[in-house]
């Protein structure tokens, strides 16, 4: 009889075992809550941490890059904080060590919105089930399932235009390295209309980690845009999980812009489940130093007639790493989808490295889908003749940077958010002298 061979686990997955252990009880949530706990802690513990065997985690191989699991973050002492964007003028929603903090938010009531903390809300709404998104069997957003800590429940109201932006800021408040699981639900009724913020933040030279999930519900006709900033510590790990669902005859935008953290996987599952969808989804990243940085995205075309538009650029500088996994699937009946997209990566070291793996899976015969993918150093050509014409050669080298930045934040449809990450890869490149 064959032996029952099992990977030996690596010192990070027996501290998950043990803290899951010691604190299932204690963790908030009851009944369904704590099956759901159970259920996903079970399919980590026979996976383990993702890695390099796994073809959706080959470039981010959490078993070597997460040495360690840091303990539970503790809930947070009075804090003053400063926004990721503070030319934007937004309601902001604190989650400080993965727990909702309504005392330090700014959020002011609305008629049409409603804000409760997630699991009162997942208590009272028996017609949803959280869990209930793309991406669910994912190991990462498992772990964040088994140890979620707290979170906010949005709901938009039918028809309503919400005219000024919300964030939902993500904070690490703490002395010592710890960990934290933020969960939240984001629902927009039919014909609604909502511009949000999600933000990461923390202290630098603390490797923090995070493993953050959003839930993002969009009905018919309604118009969601989306926008994630990481400006995480230098040290800090962080893998970010959003599930998207979006109805017939919808708007969504999405963008990811990322300069900060050690280790970041910004993962984005996207269900187009009724005809008639416009998508756009892009991102910005800005590496340096030892940055490594994986955007992975999986666009599900489940209904026919959607357009879908991907478009990511990535800075590299010294011996950072960037990553962009993109995956487009149409499936049989999703006849007359019209799907696009392109990656493009610039090298500005000969240590740094930039991967690209777009993909497409089509199952249907009557579609437009095409993808392409560029990595290379700056032209050349162009930065002799801005330094011909008496410009000094690193403003050349920023104006050139910033114009291949710019293009994908154009892809944002708020003004005020554009003209603000517009500015933050400015003062990223000022940084770079």
């Amino acid at each position: 009889m064959p032996a029952d061979v099992r990977a030996i686990k690596t010192p990070a997955e027996q501290s998950l075992s043990a803290a899951f252990a010691a604190a299932r009880s204690a963790l908030p949530g009851k009944g369904s809550i704590d099956e759901l706990r159970e259920a996903a802690f079970q399919r980590f513990d026979a996976a383990g941490l993702p890695h390099r065997r796994i073809e959706e985690w080959k470039y981010t191989d959490l078993r070597a890059l997460m040495r360690e699991a840091k303990p539970l973050a503790e809930p947070a002492k009075p804090i003053r904080h400063l926004p990721a964007l503070p030319e934007v003028n937004a309601d902001r929603i604190l989650m400080v060590n993965g727990r909702y903090e309504p005392t330090l938010s700014d959020f002011t009531a609305r008629r049409h919105i409603e804000l409760r903390e997630v699991f009162a809300f997942a208590a009272a709404r028996k017609d949803y089930r959280l869990g209930d998104t793309p991406g669910r069997e994912d190991i990462a957003l498992s772990l964040n399932t088994a140890f979620m800590t707290g979170g906010i429940a949005l709901h938009v109201a039918k028809g309503a235009k919400i005219e000024k932006t919300l964030e939902i800021v993500h904070l690490f408040a703490g002395e010592k390295a710890a960990a934290m699981y933020p969960r939240s639900i984001v629902i927009v009724e039919p014909g609604a209309r909502l511009t949000l913020i999600e933000s990461f933040n923390g202290p630098a030279d603390l490797d923090y980690q995070v493993n953050s999930a959003l839930e993002l519900h969009i009905g018919e006709g309604a118009a969601v845009e989306h926008i994630m900033i990481g400006r995480d510590g230098n040290a800090a790990l962080r893998i970010s999980t959003l599930g998207v669902k979006v109805s017939a005859n919808s708007t969504y935008k999405e963008f990811a812009f990322t300069t900060g953290g050690a280790v970041i996987r910004n993962q984005i599952f996207v269900r187009f489940e009724g005809k008639g969808t416009q998508a756009s989804i892009a991102g910005a990243t800005l590496l340096r130093d030892r940055q490594h940085v994986d955007n992975t995205l999986v666009i599900e075309h489940a209904a026919g007639e959607c357009t879908s538009r991907e478009r990511f650029r990535t800075v590299l500088d010294d011996a950072s790493h960037g990553i962009f996994q993109g995956k487009i699937i149409v499936a049989p009946h999703a006849q007359k989808t019209d799907a696009k997209m392109a990656s493009h990566a610039l090298l500005l070291s000969d240590d740094a490295e930039a991967d690209n793996k777009p993909e497409l899976e089509i199952f249907a015969d009557d579609v437009q889908c095409g993808h392409g993918a560029t990595a290379g150093a700056l032209d050349k050509g162009l930065k002799f003749y801005l330094m011909s014409r008496g410009i000094p050669e690193h403003q050349a080298e920023a104006l050139l940077i910033q114009a291949f930045v710019g293009e994908a934040i154009e892809e944002i449809a708020d003004e005020e958010i554009r003209e603000a990450l517009l500015n933050a890869a400015a003062k990223w490149l000022e940084a770079r002298r």
